[in-house]
């Protein structure tokens, strides 16, 4: 069987690791920016989580001549206004640092009461071949609360913060293999691999 290969748009190794579970294929050889090291970087200009996954996946395609997946995740506190949104990796500044970012995330929640802590992840997903043009797109969400301190040390970014209600857990105590069943991410991926077997199977996997 032919293998497609497919650049995953990071380099981060946590998310890399979600990634190939999810998307999991015989027809498809997954790769990340590591096999890249000519890669250019990407800067987020964009203003939603769709424009940032958009902008990755077509700079690099065309960059590299190859399919590449981009995706832009991050975590909507409505209490907050949705913030910090698609500038969670940074919201702490530059450089990205989860801890940092836990720590302001609780100061700018402290004294909010329990009801109203409530949060969503979001991670969209957008897939483009080597030509820059998009050939699928997906969005997924994962809804939850923002607890009053870290709890657990599994995931990575706000998982020991965000507590999935129907468990009493924060994603940073639970299993892994559980969080890959309802998390955005996976919501996303599930959407999107019908449209990755989709094109292979069509032939349009140029």
């Amino acid at each position: 069987m032919k293998r497609h290969r497919l650049v995953l748009g990071t380099r981060n190794d946590k998310k890399r690791r979600e990634l190939e579970e999810l998307l999991s294929l015989p027809s498809l050889e997954l790769v990340t920016l590591a096999n890249y090291p000519e890669a250019p970087e990407v800067e987020e200009t964009g203003t939603t989580f769709l424009e940032n996954a958009s902008l990755k996946a077509v700079t690099l395609a065309k960059a590299l001549g190859t399919w590449v997946l981009g995706e832009d995740s991050g975590l909507c506190v409505d209490a907050i206004d949705g913030r910090p949104g698609i500038y969670s990796a940074r919201f702490a500044g530059e450089p990205s640092d989860d801890e940092r970012n836990n720590d302001k995330l609780l100061e700018e929640l402290s004294g909010i009461p329990d009801e109203k802590r409530t949060a969503h992840y979001v991670c969209t997903a957008a897939l483009s071949d080597p030509t820059g043009t998009i050939r699928g797109t997906s969005e997924g969400r994962c809804h939850g609360v923002i607890t009053w301190e870290r709890m657990g040390t599994g995931g990575f970014g706000y998982d020991p913060l965000f507590l999935i209600p129907s468990e009493g857990k924060t994603f940073g105590e639970l299993p892994a293999t559980f969080k890959q069943s309802i998390s955005h991410r996976a919501q996303a991926m599930k959407i999107l691999r019908p449209q990755l077997m989709q094109l292979i199977d069509d032939g349009r996997w140029i």
